[in-house]
């Protein structure tokens, strides 16, 4: 359909670029944008531009964040011995709902993937690496208790070969790698389980094996 206005058109097709957004929705968006206040419309583009400019990895765990770390990894009260994997920050956000696990994390930023073109040096796994292979950092948790990796990635096949990629990379550096108890059925995303599923899975993690 051709719009009557060139400005539209483009506003259209940027905000047919989100996924999920076809160009009925986009238009109806614009549409609304165009009835509010512009100091409202304003307000709503910064905070875009702000968003874009301000938030960015933690250095250490790859979580989003404003500071110069994140505030899981900046909190002393978080066991550092045990480092969660996940994919996203959605996964990260479902975990943390509970309110069970005391750990820290390591956000991917998404699975390996070869269909869609993402390989492991698209994704924080060497920083991922880096964290067990620091003999520094190990000591400074030497407790006692063994440092332990827990895999809690989506149950599919992109999951499972990217779980088995970290497994051997991680393997050689003595650290114990557990995965989520299999309450999570094939197939599906953490950020979409039930929350009593997901605590299962979390409580019930077993020892990884290729």
């Amino acid at each position: 359909m051709e719009l009557p206005s060139r400005l539209m058109e483009v506003a259209v097709d940027q905000m047919a670029s989100l996924p999920g957004i076809g160009r009925k929705t986009a238009l109806r968006l614009v549409l609304h944008l165009l009835k509010r206040e512009e100091d409202r419309v304003a307000s709503f583009a910064q905070s875009f531009i702000d968003l874009r400019a301000g938030v960015r990895p933690c250095p250490t765990c790859a979580n989003l964040t404003e500071a110069e770390q994140c505030s899981i990894c900046a909190d002393p009260n978080r066991d550092a011995r045990t480092v969660c994997v996940v994919e996203d920050l959605r996964d990260l956000l479902a975990i943390e709902q509970l309110g069970l696990f005391k750990g820290r994390y390591h956000v991917l930023g998404g699975v390996i993937s070869p269909m869609d073109g993402v390989g492991p040096a698209d994704l924080a796994i060497e920083s991922l690496v880096a964290r067990f292979a620091d003999a520094a950092w190990v000591a400074g948790t030497d407790d006692g208790l063994p440092v332990e990796v827990i895999f809690a990635l989506p149950t599919t096949m992109e999951g499972e070969t990217t779980a088995f990629y970290l497994y051997k990379k991680l393997a050689p550096l003595g650290v114990r790698v557990t995965a989520i108890a299999r309450g999570i059925a094939v197939g599906d995303d953490l950020q979409h389980a039930d929350e009593a599923t997901l605590a299962q899975s979390l409580n019930q993690r077993l020892p990884y094996s290729t």
